[in-house]
């Protein structure tokens, strides 16, 4: 899965001038997020979803990267936590 950041807020297009487009560019201009997280906090559709990310995509406004799930309930500090244990994260010593 993918998770997805604005790298520049866009000037949209008349087929994109309501408000769920806008909310989407909100939360992807502040973090990065999934098509799933757009779905719920934007009430867009699927396909919606899809298609306004392509567009984004091709006019070089978005930053993607692999989801990562190991976060689990604490966030980012569960996964520091995890990594910390097991002795990964290549900290120099």
């Amino acid at each position: 899965m993918k998770e997805f950041k604005l790298t520049a807020w866009p000037e949209l297009p008349a087929p994109y001038q309501r408000i769920a487009y806008r909310r989407m560019l909100s939360d992807m201009s502040h973090r990065f997020v999934t098509a799933q997280q757009l779905c719920e906090s934007s009430g867009a559709s699927k396909l919606e979803v899809r298609v306004f990310l392509q567009m984004l995509a091709e006019r070089g406004l978005l930053h993607e990267r692999d989801h990562d799930d190991s976060s689990g309930l604490l966030g980012p500090l569960g996964g520091w936590i995890r990594r910390t244990l097991n002795g990964e994260g290549g900290a120099a010593r």
